[in-house]
């Protein structure tokens, strides 16, 4: 009997040693992030903490190179599939990591996720933006809107009502506050780094049948710049820039046009939500506001869109934790604050509803655009295409040449209907 209770005395106790150390076993998961920036940075660091004290056997690793860097960091530690388990995917490269086979398919994970029919469509249509399967569940959302100084048009006598709700107004209303003499000019224009997406969409908005998954086709499958709206929106948009922008706008990207928009020098300006951190400390919500884009003759906005995401590398070996910790950081809760300190868009249909911090104020504009699908269209651009990466510079020079008058607007679209040939 004595060695029957030593033998139950040894098992039970062996039992609660294997017992103890496996609920002391720590995982540490890999987190790449590729947007870098000190504040971001600092949020997620926070997020993490926060996770690690609810889940004290998980630590994460959070690995920020420069921004710079990033991009070129992912793509190689991807390659020699060296150890991750949580990567930040740009919009952009999506497709070659899908390609290389480097991401987790997140269908069933997103699908047993209680969060997950909260999504926005718009953020599913992000995550299902290679071969119709989300590999990558969005963060936070780019889409762009139009900001409007305030107080320079309430001083030209332009009030609320008479803000802009076409494109033709816009250009009518720019025309009618530029005075070179004080300086004042009308639009906040984007002549470099990517510029298309805003030249494009305005022009296009006259064509009334793009196709939403290429705007640069048309239902019918024609060239969208071939259609004769889009030559007559073209013109406009030229005699636009002649009229309302300062000559070296045609030079200016992100930074100048936030730097033009705060001095006051161009009181409209089409951007992404992410300016609104920095519009915040800059200038105060009583000087600026955010409104609609305004639409085309088709009676339309398309709208581009742009995001970053959370993926789980195809070989981690702690892919239940990752998702674990994507879902928690994708939570509406926890992405709601990330987007508020950081700027950008949520990704779930119940903030915009039930926060006021979304549903008003300056993000109502975001709103009021996702609830009107038919009128502000989201389109994509032909991002898989295997022309798509030399057509950001290529555009650039062709429009250019139009803006300074070295080539026709006719000439500018048969350059680019030759380029997509």
């Amino acid at each position: 009997m004595k060695k029957l209770l030593t033998c139950i005395f040894f098992c039970t106790s062996l039992f609660a040693f294997f017992s103890c150390a496996k609920k002391e076993q720590k995982t540490t998961l890999n987190f790449l992030e590729t947007m870098t920036a000190p504040d971001r940075t600092a949020i997620i660091k926070q997020i993490i903490a926060d996770f690690e004290q609810q889940h004290p056997n998980v630590t994460i690793n959070l690995i920020s190179p420069p921004y710079d860097q990033a991009q070129n960091r992912a793509s190689l530690m991807l390659t020699n599939e060296d150890p991750l388990d949580i990567i930040e995917v740009r919009d952009y490269d999506v497709r070659q990591y899908v390609n290389n086979g480097k991401l987790t398919n997140l269908e069933d994970m997103i699908a047993k996720w209680d969060e997950g029919k909260d999504l926005l469509p718009i953020t599913m249509a992000c995550a299902r933006t290679t071969d119709n399967t989300a590999y990558i569940l969005p963060q936070f959302l780019y889409v762009k809107a139009l900001f409007i100084r305030t107080d320079i048009l309430a001083a030209n006598g332009i009030t609320e009502a008479d803000y802009p709700k076409t494109n033709e107004e816009l250009y009518a209303l720019c025309r009618k506050i530029t005075n070179p003499a004080k300086n004042q000019f009308g639009f906040d224009f984007r002549g470099k780094a990517n510029e298309f997406k805003i030249s494009d969409l305005l022009i296009l908005a006259d064509v009334d049948n793009i196709d939403p998954n290429n705007v640069y086709k048309t239902l019918d499958g024609k060239f969208s710049f071939a259609e004769p709206s889009a030559l007559s929106a073209l013109k406009d948009y030229i005699a636009m820039f002649k009229s309302s922008v300062p000559s070296d706008g045609i030079n200016w990207a992100f930074n100048e046009q936030v730097n033009s928009f705060v001095s006051g020098i161009t009181p409209f300006l089409i951007q992404d939500p992410d300016t609104v951190g920095l519009l915040d400390t800059q200038l105060g919500r009583d000087k600026y506001t955010v409104i609609p884009l305004t639409v085309g003759k088709s009676g339309k906005a398309p709208i581009d869109y742009g995001y970053a995401s959370l993926s789980i590398p195809s070989y981690s070996k702690n892919k239940e934790l990752a998702w674990e910790f994507i879902s928690y950081m994708s939570s509406a809760k926890v992405n709601a604050e990330l987007c508020k300190k950081y700027g950008p868009l949520p990704t779930h249909i119940s903030t915009f509803k039930d926060d006021p911090y979304f549903s008003t104020g300056v993000y109502k504009a975001w709103d009021v655009q996702f609830s009107s699908p038919d009128k502000y269209l989201l389109v994509k651009f032909p991002l898989d295409d295997e022309k798509w990466p030399g057509w950001p510079q290529a555009h650039e020079q062709y429009m250019q040449s139009a803006l300074l008058g070295n080539i026709s607007a006719a000439d500018l679209i048969q350059k680019s209907t030759d380029y997509w040939k």
